[in-house]
């Protein structure tokens, strides 16, 4: 049997071990994350609904759950459950994306079944949603904004304002609930088409800024470093127009960010000399280049990045990366696989294993590669 389909079968292990009668918790060991998060669980259910109906009931739970537990203005909670003696409540907000993601696993589950009735049961939570949504407008250009750690950066790096993570989803979700002429509105604004100051795409470094906010007499608050998930959702949702997304997959390999494997979160990693640096940073497993969320590898979005080739037409290079994304997601961390995150340099898993978004977004891509895509 082919590595390829070794780690597929593996996969399906992880997300069995993840499944719970609440939903997709993040990871499947008990010492894990004891809990279904929004965007992990959703991300997740992108692959667990390709696989047959194996896994239509937990990803009905997760669903269930995080509209049960809606907040009273429409925000979806970033977290339910108790992974973390030391929070005072087992559910947490504070997040812009798990909202996104929320509207989009409900769409993913109609379409991967037939099944519209959950789309039926809560549709008003969705519609709830998308108004609290649409309230983080503070500038009324139709473009979401949000504070810092919001989204599944949530401890580094820094960014605020109009991020293009945020705003790839919201795009999709867009189009998703037919408000197609907003979304065209939105894809004309962030690619520098119309309202050119608040497009978030830089043509001289060709790929899309993580985030943006207010323009101080030409001086402009913004980052520059590349986010690899927002640029690659980007592509993925056709936010990208074919020519920007060739310059983004070309800044990719040029740069060396899918190497050991795909993909490293962001490029190039942020030093405590550099501008970019908060005190906090010290403090968190970002602290160290080349870790965690500071140019660490990230199987997860390894797999949207082989979706995204995909999409692109770079059917090669897509099989090639599927199966450095394979080696990646079987090497074994104290005896498990699937994990977290990956050192930059060296490759070596760390974080927690047995993660359900790694086993998600590997089957999404291993089935990309087959033909089948429902994104």
């Amino acid at each position: 049997m082919s590595l390829i389909n070794k780690a597929y079968e593996k996969s399906i292990q992880v997300l069995e071990h993840c499944s719970k009668k609440e939903g997709f918790y993040a990871s499947g060991l008990k010492g894990g994350y004891r809990a279904v998060w929004a965007r992990d669980s959703m991300i997740a259910s992108l692959g667990a609904s390709l696989v047959g109906i194996k896994f239509k009931n937990t990803i009905k739970s997760s669903l269930e759950l995080l509209s049960k537990h809606q907040s009273e203005l429409g925000q979806i909670p970033n977290c339910i459950g108790s992974y973390n003696i030391e929070r005072r409540s087992k559910i947490t907000f504070n997040t812009i994306d798990s909202t996104l993601w929320y509207i989009i696993g409900h769409y993913n589950y109609a379409k991967a079944y037939n099944d519209t009735s959950l789309l039926e049961k809560y549709a008003n939570n969705i519609a709830r949603a998308i108004i609290w949504l649409k309230y983080q407008d503070p500038n009324e250009d139709k473009l979401l904004t949000q504070l810092p750690t919001m989204d599944w950066q949530d401890a580094f790096p820094h960014k605020y304002g109009r991020t293009i993570n945020t705003n790839a989803l919201y795009y999709y979700v867009l189009n998703l609930i037919g408000e197609n002429k907003l979304a065209e509105y939105i894809k004309n604004v962030i690619n520098g088409k119309t309202q050119k100051y608040l497009s978030l795409y830089d043509k001289q470094k060709g790929y899309y800024l993580p985030w943006i906010w207010k323009n101080h007499d030409g001086d402009r608050e913004q980052g520059e470093w590349f986010d690899s998930l927002g640029n690659i959702l980007a592509i993925v949702f056709n936010l990208a127009t074919p020519k920007i997304a060739s310059n983004i997959l070309f800044y990719i390999k040029k740069n060396r960010i899918n190497k050991p494997f795909a993909l490293k979160a962001i490029w190039p990693p942020i030093k405590k000399e550099n501008k970019d640096w908060f005190s906090y940073f010290a403090k968190c497993d970002a602290r160290q280049p080349f870790h965690y969320l500071n140019a660490g590898v990230w199987p997860f979005i390894g797999g949207f990045y082989v979706l995204a080739l995909v999409k692109t037409k770079r059917n090669k290079e897509a099989q090639i990366e599927l199966e450095n994304l394979a080696k990646a997601n079987m090497q074994k961390l104290n005896g498990y696989e699937f994990n977290e995150w990956l050192d930059g340099r060296s490759g070596k898993p760390k974080g927690e294993p047995y993660q359900a978004w790694s086993a998600g977004s590997y089957i999404l891509a291993y089935y990309a590669t087959k033909g089948k895509i429902l994104i």
